[in-house]
């Protein structure tokens, strides 16, 4: 599994950002003593009610809707790649000193570029993620591998250290917990190929229009607002 580097400006948050409730490095503790906080691009959107907490890296234009959890408290740190979208309550969590490799460096989590996760949906550590995947509705994903281009339908479970080949359709309230189960996975149709590559066209339009209705500040309630309007109020 190979990743390119992308060349982004990380920002880390600073001590006076009035967003500090939703974005903050990791809590000490014996099996995490270093805080690390998040490396966010600027050009992603981080919806308010939304935890990102730990060594966290999301990538360009990443959208991250209203309440997800990014939880790289245990297991870390998470990669989230450029053009990935996480839907509404989806949560990303790891376990302890449980990892996968990519290129070298180990990741609790990896998600790479142009995956969406829809609804609800758990992605749990360790786990890899490729390039153009669909993780459906309420589906989960925990101790396994998938490669580009997998369609996972709503409902369905991908877990015990599987490896999903590319291009494979996970069907809906599939239990995919064997390698056996795993080969024996019939190729993506070509409607829900179209319909992830929709709602990637759709999702990858809302960090730039996000960042324009919500304003370039928010409050610790998550309520946007513009500097320069405020100044000129306060005036």
């Amino acid at each position: 599994m190979k990743h390119q580097e992308e060349s982004s400006s990380f920002h880390q948050k600073n001590t006076d950002c009035c967003f500090k409730p939703f974005i903050s490095p990791n809590p000490k503790t014996s099996f995490n003593p270093v805080q690390i906080s998040p490396k966010i691009d600027k050009s992603a959107f981080i919806s308010p009610f939304t935890s990102v907490i730990g060594d966290v890296a999301i990538m360009k234009n990443v959208y991250v809707a209203p309440l997800v959890s990014i939880r790289a408290d245990e297991g870390t740190p998470f990669y989230i790649g450029s053009n990935t979208n996480l839907q509404d309550g989806v949560i990303l969590h790891g376990l302890l000193n449980r990892f996968v490799s990519v290129d070298g460096k180990e990741y609790s989590i990896f998600i790479d570029k142009k995956v969406s996760v829809a609804h609800g949906a758990l992605i749990h550590g360790p786990c890899f993620i490729g390039k153009n995947v669909f993780v459906g509705f309420k589906a989960i994903v925990y101790d396994a591998i998938v490669e580009d281009g997998v369609f996972i339908a709503y409902n369905a479970v991908v877990t015990n250290g599987v490896h999903v080949r590319k291009n494979r359709f996970v069907p809906p309230g599939a239990y995919i917990d064997t390698q056996k189960k795993a080969d024996a996975l019939s190729k993506v149709p070509s409607d829900s190929r179209e319909f992830a590559r929709e709602v990637q066209r759709v999702n990858q339009e809302f960090p730039t229009s996000y960042h324009l209705l919500f304003g370039d500040s928010r409050c610790s309630c998550g309520v946007a607002y513009n500097k320069e309007s405020s100044k000129e109020e306060e005036s």
